[in-house]
């Protein structure tokens, strides 16, 4: 019964710059990397991890078709059930490849299948890019990568260069624009305002027809700045005056969009090298930031991934609480939801009956058949947290007697 448990209740396994979306009651996890003996090693491109949100569980399905190469830094985004993954970087170097599997698979057959029968010119290769999802489109803003010399343009800030070959890498600021009913690749006239500083690590939202982007990295130097693009017109609003305290500079952080004007911050990596647990919401209406005070100091985390659940929940899955630059070892696997607004009635019942399935197990099975099966999962759900709780408590006991 014990192996059959720790079976039932296992988790995706720890990483960092992965790609994660929701989809309908899903939330699945592909990609990335791990530290292991000082060597950056990237988690198996066949591999999908899909958590369901109602009974907590994790599962893992092996992929088939056109394999993207295992990557980390990639962009992720769903569209109509559909993953995408465009850029990243491999042993090989950096990627402009596109590639998408359909999750509302009906034979439970999971299908890579690269796009290659594109129209258009694709962006050039990078990773640590971002994402805006607006009317069926992937627009892709940013990234570090490479460049050839005959390519070289005002959106690209160069870093280093590797002359023999004229092959420079550097940051960007272009916006390109993949079609997805069309399959066309386009890059937008931007026809006003001034564009942001070109960056990598950063993060995007889209509230409406805005798609904002907050802070990153260029050279040395990490940013606090906000920053919006209408996706409609095409015009950039210049950095946003913020009226207030606002976030400090970061990194490989996260920011998601949590009703129709509002935006949650966390984590990333500060300009003096801290791993940051702070969480922020950004209201449109205010044009003000506003931390929040309840969250834990202790769980920090850098390039990570934040998806909205279905009830407002955001879901923060892996990540590193270290500086990656220097102790690159600290890779979690854990799942943490942050609740920015008050749960249904409903959800708060369910959770009560999970929780106190003990002492209510008499009373279940007189349940609607309905509502039997949603408390079923939930109690599944409580048991899972308990038995993770446990496993964790264990863990840090055993490693505190091997320290001494």
């Amino acid at each position: 019964m014990a192996a059959d448990s720790a079976e039932q209740f296992c988790v995706a396994e720890e990483r960092s710059g992965h790609c994660a979306v929701v989809d309908g009651n899903f939330l699945y996890v592909w990609g990335g990397y791990v530290s292991i003996e000082e060597n950056e090693v990237y988690l198996p491109n066949d591999e999908l991890w899909i958590y369901e949100m109602d009974s907590g569980l994790w599962t893992m399905h092996l992929m088939e078709g056109e394999l993207p190469t295992s990557m980390s830094g990639s962009c992720g985004a769903s569209i109509n059930g559909k993953l995408y993954i465009f850029g990243g970087f491999d042993d090989k170097g950096y990627s402009n490849r596109l590639y998408y599997v359909n999750l509302r698979t009906k034979n439970g057959t999971y299908r890579w299948k690269k796009i290659t029968n594109f129209k258009g010119q694709p962006p050039t290769p990078r990773d640590k890019l971002s994402c805006w999802v607006y009317k069926d489109r992937l627009i892709y803003f940013g990234g570090y990568g490479c460049r050839k010399h005959n390519e070289l343009s005002d959106c690209f800030d160069v870093h280093d260069a590797f002359w023999e070959g004229q092959i420079f890498w550097g940051w960007h600021n272009d916006v390109h624009v993949f079609d997805t009913t069309t399959q066309t690749w386009s890059q937008p006239a931007i026809r006003g305002g001034d564009p942001p500083q070109p960056r990598a690590a950063h993060t995007c939202a889209v509230l409406g027809n805005k798609g904002y982007i907050f802070g990153g990295r260029v050279l040395q130097t990490r940013m606090n700045d906000l920053h919006c693009l209408n996706l409609d017109t095409w015009t950039w609003s210049g950095r946003i005056n913020i009226s207030g305290e606002k976030p400090k500079d970061r990194s490989w952080h996260t920011l998601t969009p949590i009703g129709d004007d509002r935006l949650f911050l966390f984590g990333g990596l500060s300009s003096d090298n801290v791993p940051l647990s702070d969480g922020w919401i950004h209201s449109i209406t205010t044009n003000g930031w506003k931390q929040l005070t309840h969250l834990p100091k202790s769980r920090p985390r850098l390039w990570h991934t934040a998806c909205l659940g279905k009830e407002g929940e955001v879901m923060v899955f892996g990540g590193s609480k270290d500086d990656l630059h220097f102790m690159d070892t600290g890779h979690c696997s854990d799942l943490l939801i942050f609740q920015t607004q008050p749960y249904s009635l409903l959800r708060l019942c369910l959770d009560c009956i999970g929780k106190n399935a003990a002492l209510l197990k008499s009373q279940i099975p007189c349940l609607p058949s309905k509502l039997l099966q949603q408390v079923l999962k939930k109690i599944t759900f409580w048991a899972a947290v308990t038995h993770r709780r446990e496993k964790k408590a264990e863990t840090e006991r055993q490693s505190q007697l091997n320290s001494t």
